[in-house]
């Protein structure tokens, strides 16, 4: 075999090489592109399900307005399927307990005859305060999802993360921005309606 055979078959083996890798880089750039597509695809239909309970969330909250309570409002979901509604009711019922998250935490344990809601999501419109970020650790509940963050009183990640706490033997999911406009808008329109209903009559 002449030098010049050599080359000429050195040269077939290099392109044979890059033709393979050429083949090589497009399968794996197809799974990949695959891959997205189907992740885009998951975190639609999520997004599409998380804002269907959340605005379930939001009647909960209309109903607490009507009451001239706060409007917050929250649901408790298991296997697709609201299991508990509940809404603000601090002022009607006169106790500090009567919040929306504790109410759907009271209703979802009587059905499920457990305290441990483990296999549940809670949606509420408002980041949690203290007592009920407390009582969903307790619950066990895996995932929250609300609609707006709560500045002044959030424990959720604004003030303190208690669904994050190192030491606590149980850690919470949590999401927000889920339709935070119109959460955010019914607190906005009910504490703008209570400033002009506070404000002193010139004479």
């Amino acid at each position: 075999m002449t030098e010049s055979d050599n080359d000429a078959r050195r040269a077939n083996d290099r392109a044979a090489k890059e033709r393979a890798y050429l083949r090589r880089m497009e399968k794996k750039q197809r799974a990949e592109e695959q891959r997205r597509q189907e992740q885009e695809k998951l975190l639609s239909e999520k997004r599409r399900t998380d804002e269907h309970f959340m605005r379930e969330a939001i009647r909960q909250a209309k109903k607490a307005a009507k009451y001239n309570e706060v409007p917050i409002g929250c649901v408790l979901v298991k296997d697709g399927c609201v299991i508990a509604r509940g809404y603000n009711r601090r002022n009607t019922d006169k106790t500090t307990l009567a919040h929306a998250e504790l109410a759907v935490i009271k209703k979802g344990s009587r059905l499920l005859g457990d305290w441990r809601l483990e296999n549940c999501t809670l949606y509420v419109t408002l980041e949690p305060c203290p007592m009920c970020a407390g009582a969903i650790v307790q619950a066990r509940i895996p995932r929250v999802v609300a609609g707006s963050m709560n500045p002044k009183a959030g424990c959720a990640g604004s003030v303190l993360n208690l669904f994050q706490t190192p030491g606590f033997n149980h850690k919470v999911e949590f999401e927000h921005g889920i339709l935070e406009q119109e959460c955010s808008a019914l607190l906005q329109k009910f504490f703008s309606e209570l400033r002009v209903e506070k404000r002193p009559e010139k004479h």
